[in-house]
Parts: structure tokens; sequence; C-alpha cells
């Protein structure tokens, strides 16, 4: 449970809250056919968070040496209200932060 322990860490530096692990849900996004996420996501009940009591949580592995793996932490708020909505935010989040500026 290593993996849940290091979530919650980082779910208590960034959100200011106490983390619960409460499930595991395998989430397989598709894409005009192909695959564009495949995983598991965490989801947390969190104490002492002043706009939700509910987190999803996740990391990956990155290609950057520095930094070689990534945590992705979604709160449970509007639109986001399930694990396979926060996956998706995070897809949407990814793609515009890898679109240039336009000019």
């Amino acid at each position: 449970m290593k993996h849940i322990e290091e979530l919650k860490d980082v779910i208590r530096k960034l959100h200011s809250a106490e983390a619960t692990h409460v499930e595991s849900v395998p989430i397989k996004e598709q894409f005009q056919g192909q695959t564009v996420w495949d995983g598991i996501v965490e989801v947390f009940h969190l104490r002492g968070h002043p706009k939700t009591d509910r987190v999803y949580a996740w990391s990956h592995e990155t290609d950057n040496p520095q930094k070689p793996k990534k945590h992705v932490t979604i709160l449970h708020v509007h639109p986001v209200t399930s694990p396979q909505a926060a996956v998706r935010a995070a897809i949407i989040q990814e793609y515009r932060n890898a679109e240039p500026a336009e000019s």
C-alpha cells in the first residue's frame, strides 16, 4: 500500500486535508476508438477541506529523469463528480497545457 500512502501525502500537501482511501476504480478512456488513458483512479475521503469531502488521485511515470513520477489530484467539485470525470478533466488540462500559445 505504499502507493496509497504516497498519494495521501501528496493530497495532504496540496489540499491541506487528511485523506482516507475509499476505493480503487479502473478507468479506460477512449477517444475515436483509441485508448487515451487506462489506469486506476484512487478515491479518497477528505477531512478538513472547505469545498469537498472527496478527491481523486493517481500517479504515472514520466519521460523526465528529474521528475520520473507525476501525481495527479482532482477535487470532487462540479463538474468533476466521478473518477471517470476526473480522468477526462486531467486529459483536457494536459491537452490545453500542450497546445502552443496563439500569437
